[in-house]
């Protein structure tokens, strides 16, 4: 006997709810963006530009906003779940879309790996017992219970996920903001540089500039889920620009702030936002190691909401197993998907570390929005609208012809080992492609 209708389990894009709203996803992308990378990443600048530190924050700047209004215009114009994978489908075709999708899969899983890796260290700090002087098992178990309590927040509905995303991010930018505002008035200004001269080296500037762009990616994956929007040619835009340019003047303040109070001790730092909140104040240091804490669970938390429904899309197209397309009847969300990204970011994070992937990570990404700022403009110029009225970008192909030479000119400073680590995972997804490819042509046959 048949199965009746109303019992099936919903499927595609329509079982999705459209609960996300420009508050929502604005946090979303702060929370994606600022993760792991900010409580490092002020070290890392002064240590390669010295006093010109801010340069390299201000060059990324210049760099990743054209990036964001291309998002911005070709996220307005589409509706599915996928975020770059659905772009650069509906633009490009099924293989460009698939190799985006895949990449940047493979990408997310090890950049949520690398912040729990970080996160264990944090609260290591904060709690010895935790701490990998105490053997693996402790850390282990920490991050089991992490990875268990972000999947049963995305498990049991969308709402109840971005309500977390949005708590977590305004409990972690408060602290932050407030570092940088308020440590502005104590800074020596002698410590800081915006002359061009003072760039010790192009390579210099170049290296930095990965990282930066490393530290202000996220918005790729926090705008994967286009289902679950509520009216995307209206919010996708807002929140895009609005999350971009308040994380570009965050990062800015707190390098400023953690050059003029600290000066060149700050490069030593391995704590580096800590290290400055305790120059102005001693309890200062606990409190954003505790803050540290927070941001890199909000940047998990949004990684797994993101990333799910990329392995949703992918799943939904035929591009993986179809069970990865399905929603769960009760609480609309696509479980196996989120277990399908949850279960190897675990896994991954029990050996792993923070920076041996930045790098790769970055010039992935970069390669990726590259790719996005192309798909925008011939989004625009062949008028593809899904969401009635789209956002358009000024100056015809202006802007996302200075977003691809942007990242083309990033990731032309990546050293051979990081260009072989990309090439090889594109090479495979590749060759995944043409097996699915083949064998839904045989299934046709």
């Amino acid at each position: 006997m048949s199965e009746p209708v109303s019992a099936r389990p919903p499927e595609g894009d329509a079982a999705l709810i459209r609960a996300v709203g420009t508050f929502a996803l604005t946090a979303a992308v702060i929370n994606v963006i600022v993760g792991g990378g900010i409580f490092r990443m002020p070290s890392s600048l002064a240590d390669k530009m010295g006093a010109a530190a801010p340069l390299a924050l201000i060059a990324g700047a210049l760099a990743i906003v054209p990036v964001a209004l291309c998002f911005a215009a070709i996220g307005s114009r589409t509706r599915a779940t996928g975020g770059p994978y659905t772009y650069l489908t509906a633009v490009f075709g099924p293989f460009v879309g698939f190799v985006a999708g895949a990449l940047m899969w493979i990408s997310n899983i090890a950049s949520s790996a690398a912040v729990a890796a970080a996160l264990s260290v944090q609260v290591g700090t904060l709690l010895p017992a935790l701490s990998d002087a105490n053997g693996p098992w402790p850390r282990a178990l920490l991050l089991t219970a992490v990875y268990a309590l972000l999947f049963a927040l995305n498990a049991f509905g969308v709402k109840l996920g971005a309500r977390a995303i949005a708590m977590l991010a305004a409990l972690k930018l408060t602290p932050l903001f407030l570092l940088a505002c308020i440590g502005l008035f104590f800074v020596d200004w002698s410590q800081v540089s915006f002359a061009i001269g003072d760039v010790p080296s192009m390579s210099a500037l170049g290296a930095s500039m990965v990282l930066v762009m490393f530290a202000y990616s996220g918005m790729e994956t926090a705008l994967v889920p286009s289902g679950e929007l509520r009216d995307p040619a209206r919010n996708v835009p807002r929140a895009t620009i609005a999350a971009i340019l308040l994380v570009v003047l965050l990062y800015l303040g707190l390098q400023i702030v953690g050059q003029g109070l600290l000066g060149a001790g700050l490069a030593s730092s391995g704590v580096p936002v800590a290290d400055t909140a305790a120059a102005l104040w001693p309890l200062g240091r606990t409190l954003l190691l505790i803050t540290a804490c927070i941001s890199m669970a909000g940047f998990m938390m949004g990684n797994l909401l993101g990333t799910s429904r990329l392995v949703y899309a992918l799943g939904r197209d035929g591009y993986l197993p179809r069970i990865f397309g399905r929603v769960t009847s009760q609480h609309r969300v696509p479980l196996f998907a989120l277990i399908a990204h949850a279960l190897p970011a675990w896994i991954l994070a029990l050996g792993g570390t923070f920076d041996t992937l930045a790098l790769i990570s970055g010039g992935a990404i970069c390669l990726t929005y590259g790719l996005v700022a192309a798909a925008a403009w011939r989004a625009q110029r062949v008028d593809l609208r899904e969401n009635g009225e789209p956002y358009v970008l000024a100056g015809g192909p202006l802007i996302p012809l200075v977003s691809v030479a942007a990242m083309l000119a990033i990731v032309t400073t990546l050293k051979p080992d990081e260009w072989a680590a990309i090439g090889i995972a594109l090479a495979a997804l590749v060759a995944i492609y043409l097996i699915l490819h083949a064998m839904r042509a045989r299934r046709v046959k």
